[in-house]
């Protein structure tokens, strides 16, 4: 450059120019390095930053903004934050009453966002494949939930999910933090035993279900029933009310009607009479007053005619007393009649009146028979219906009762069923079944023992005091007795053999002519032992 500065070639401003296009071309290839080197982070992962990082770290994590990543010294990579499913397909866990449960599931799962969550996660699952990590979650649920359904019953794990699923969960959690992980979501598909517990109880639940809706349709009858009766009573007493109504005004109405013909008939009657006495008197009247002005008129004219007109006037006069005495005898024979008509009328009212009474008594003796019957007939509905629900009860718990000894009856077949697998792999194990009652016997020799200790153990010896008073032969009674123990050792030895199938080593038969037995004959009679 300096020679081409002394040819002239380049000139200060050549120069100047050069210097700012290297310079810019510096700072494009800066920018170039902090665009290509910034890292932005999408909400769906995680940023992991390794390499030279501050110090007490293995990595830096972010999840969401960005951050600059320094060549050379830094590099990066990103967790996936997608949510994994998991099927478990559990089957045989152990439960809490040694009953086998399977308990078929599928957990979600995915890489926590806390910061030691991520921390956690960019040192153990970085860089593996997805497969891999949901293998690693596996396993983890896999012992997790073994672990929880063998602290639970079958009847809680059925009854109460919540429980069981907070169970889980609360198990589940720290195990998966410690390798990144979060829990998200736990389905239980179904749970099952090997033993038909569980369908007992659905089948129990869905009996008791039915009865009960039985119980309440047999109630819901009982009261229909009885609604109706009730209405058909009062239909029936509302329509007797309204006929004896109708007939008592009937009846009352007829009385009226025959009261009032009878009073107008007697007043007509009367009337008439009136008339006719009136009408007769006044013709009497106007004929003797006519015969009186005769009378006198002849006897001033004729005198000689008084005898004549006497025995005419005598004529006459007997004449009109039979009239009198014939018109008395038609009145009285006439009102006579008129008594009998209201003689007859009165008895046809009373006999009317008796027999509405009597009509009125047989409506209320069938008002009362009818409430009776239909007293009757809910007294009936009501002891049918109280009998259905004894019966429908009684058969509940007598399916509840059957489901629960049978649920109970096979868990004790697995249990004894299970014995019967351990003793049958004893006897094999041993070479017989002989073999195996002996082992069994020595195995239950410590609490045998043990047992015998405890029966004495309350007894107290201070000392034990041997008196030897001589014996026969030369012998002392102690050495006899020595010798007669040891010699039934053998006989009790072959006993427990044959009876107990335990065989004692054979020197135990071999106590009766020992140097020991000799040598506590020799001891001296009357020391304490």
């Amino acid at each position: 450059m300096y020679a081409l500065l002394q040819s002239g070639q380049l000139t200060p401003d050549s120069i100047l120019l050069l210097s700012i296009a290297a310079t810019a071309l510096i700072l494009f290839g800066f920018v170039i390095l902090v665009v290509k080197r910034y890292k932005r982070c999408p909400s769906n992962q995680i940023l992991v930053i390794y390499g030279k990082i501050a110090s007490g770290q293995s990595a830096r994590c972010l999840h969401g903004g960005g951050a600059f990543v320094w060549p050379l010294i830094q590099d990066y990579a990103f967790l996936s934050l997608d949510p994994m499913q998991i099927e478990i397909p559990l089957r045989g866990a152990l439960s809490a009453e040694n009953i086998r449960v399977n308990v078929p599931s599928v957990f979600t799962v995915a890489i926590g966002t806390d910061a030691a969550v991520m921390q956690t996660a960019a040192i153990r699952l970085l860089g593996l494949e997805p497969r891999q990590v949901m293998k690693q979650a596996e396993d983890i649920i896999l012992g997790q939930l073994r672990q929880v359904i063998a602290s639970m019953t079958i009847e809680d794990i059925n009854r109460n999910r919540d429980k069981f699923l907070d169970n889980v969960q609360t198990s589940l959690l720290p195990e998966l933090e410690k390798i990144g992980l979060v829990l998200i979501n736990v389905n239980i598909t179904d749970i099952t035993d090997e033993s038909g517990y569980i369908e007992a109880m659905g089948r129990k639940a869905a009996s008791e279900a039915i009865q009960s809706a039985e119980i309440d349709v047999a109630q819901q009858q009982k009261r229909g029933s009885i609604g109706v009766a009730d209405a058909k009573r009062e239909q029936d007493v509302l329509v007797a009310s309204a006929e004896k109504v109708r007939e008592i005004g009937t009846k009352e109405a007829e009385r009226e009607k025959l009261v009032r013909l009878a009073e107008l008939a007697k007043e007509t009657g009367i009337g008439k009479s009136r008339a006719e006495l009136e009408q007769q008197s006044a013709i009497k009247d106007q004929e003797r007053q006519m015969r009186i002005q005769v009378a006198d008129a002849e006897a001033q004219a004729v005198s000689g005619e008084n005898v004549a007109r006497a025995k005419v006037v005598d004529a006459e006069a007997a004449l009109k007393v039979r009239q009198a005495e014939a018109y008395q005898l038609a009145e009285t024979r006439r009102r006579e009649a008129e008594a009998n008509v209201r003689e007859a009328q009165y008895l046809a009212e009373a006999r009317a009146a008796a027999a509405m009474a009597s009509k009125v008594e047989s409506e209320q003796r069938a008002e009362l028979e009818a409430a009776a019957k239909a007293q009757k007939a809910k007294l009936i509905v009501d002891a049918e219906a109280q009998a259905e629900q004894v019966r429908l009860r009684a058969q509940a718990e007598a399916a509840a009762t059957f489901a629960r000894l049978e649920a109970q009856a096979r868990g004790e077949y697995e249990i004894l069923a299970k014995k019967a697998e351990g003793l049958q792999r004893i006897v094999e194990g041993c070479g017989g079944a002989q073999q195996a009652f002996q082992l069994l016997m020595l195995e239950h020799l410590p609490q045998m023992a043990e047992t015998a200790a405890k029966a004495i153990a309350n007894v107290k010896f201070d000392k034990v005091v041997v008196w030897d008073g001589g014996g026969q032969n030369g012998k002392n009674a102690t050495a006899g007795f020595l010798q007669g123990l040891a010699g039934s050792l053998p006989p009790m030895l072959q006993m427990m053999k044959d009876i107990g199938g335990v065989e004692m080593p054979p020197f135990f038969g071999k106590l009766t002519g020992s140097p020991d037995v000799a040598a506590a004959a020799g001891a001296a009679p009357g020391k304490p032992a």
